[in-house]
């Protein structure tokens, strides 16, 4: 059974960090693009990051430099550190799965197919 599950959200202070994690069983996360996305309230959802079957990432400007995507394959499991948190980071993260081992670097949900439940993120001022 193919299943994703985020865990790691809570709500911080502006400039306070967390680190999601995504436990992946049913397939092997190293076998293909994984990316991470983030819904906020009223807003489209966008994506965060991505890694592919050799490790490279792509990450969107919006978190460079204080968001870094990862992974575990010894617990196939996708990590997500968040450092310098803005409240703008406020949003519903989700991790994901593509049917491919190489991401594009244009980070559009539609490229997804497997998606976890989402684990909420809250900065506040």
């Amino acid at each position: 059974q193919v299943q994703a599950e985020e865990s790691g959200g809570g709500s911080v202070q502006t400039g306070g960090s967390l680190r999601l994690s995504c436990v992946v069983s049913g397939y092997t996360i190293s076998n293909y693009c994984m990316g991470w996305f983030r819904q906020a309230p009223g807003k489209e959802r966008e994506g965060v990051a991505s890694i592919n079957y050799s490790g490279f990432r792509v990450i969107t400007a919006a978190v460079a430099g204080r968001f870094t995507i990862s992974r575990d394959d010894a617990q196939n499991t996708l990590w997500l550190q968040m450092d310098s948190l803005k409240p703008e980071d406020t949003a519903l993260y989700y991790c994901a799965r593509a049917n491919t081992p190489y991401c594009s670097s244009t980070l559009q949900s539609s490229e997804y197919n497997f998606w976890g439940q989402g684990t909420q993120v809250t900065v506040s001022s």
